[in-house]
C-alpha cells in the first residue's frame, strides 16, 4: 500500500478506535448542501460523517478486528462519535426521513454488528439522560418503600399516642 493510503487507513483506523459505534451508510445521489446539513445534524448529536475509500477502510476495520470483507460497495460514508450513538442514530434516522437519503446500510455498536433495522431501533431510545434517571428511579424505589415499611410501627404508636392525648383532653 502507499504511503498516501497507509497515512489514510490510519486516520480511518484512529477513528474507529476512538469510537464506541460506527453506522455505515450509502449516499449516493446526496448533493454538496444536504451533506453539509447533515454534517451540522452529527455535529449537536457529537457525531461526525466521513466518506470512505472502501479498500481503504476495509484494511483499517480489519485492524481494528472488524472483517467487513464482502460488505463495503458503492459509495460510502461512515459517521462515528465519542457520546452517545443513540443520539448519531436519531440525528441520522430524522434526517434520512426528510431528504431519503443516505440509505442506512449497518453498523457496529462496540463490537455487535447492526443491521438497518437495528439502528433505526436504536433511534427510537429515549436520550441516555432520560434512561439513567428512569434507571435511578428504579433503583431508588424499593428502599424508600423499604424505609416507610420500617417506620410505619412507629408512626402508627405516635398517632396512637397522639389520639389518646387528645381524647384525655
Amino acid at each position: 500500500m502507499r504511503a498516501e493510503k497507509q497515512v489514510i487507513s490510519a486516520e480511518y483506523l484512529q477513528r474507529l478506535n476512538a469510537s464506541p459505534f460506527f453506522y455505515v451508510v450509502d449516499y449516493t445521489g446526496l448533493k454538496v448542501l444536504p451533506m453539509t446539513e447533515l454534517r451540522k445534524r452529527l455535529h449537536k448529536a457529537g457525531a461526525e460523517v466521513h466518506v470512505v475509500k472502501n479498500t481503504i477502510f476495509r484494511v483499517a476495520a480489519r485492524e481494528a478486528g472488524i472483517d467487513l470483507a464482502g460488505v463495503l460497495s458503492g459509495q460510502l460514508a461512515v459517521v462515528t462519535g465519542s457520546k452517545d450513538p443513540a443520539a448519531a442514530a436519531k440525528a441520522l434516522k430524522s434526517f434520512v426521513s426528510e431528504f431519503e437519503k443516505p440509505k442506512i446500510r449497518f453498523g457496529y455498536l462496540n463490537n455487535l454488528r447492526l443491521e438497518a433495522a437495528a439502528i433505526n431501533e436504536l433511534a427510537e431510545l429515549p436520550p441516555l439522560d432520560s434512561l439513567r434517571s428512569t434507571l435511578i428511579g428504579l433503583i431508588q424505589s424499593p428502599a424508600q418503600k423499604l424505609a416507610r415499611l420500617i417506620n410505619e410501627p412507629a408512626a402508627q404508636l405516635a398517632r396512637l399516642a397522639g389520639a389518646y392525648g387528645n381524647k384525655a383532653s
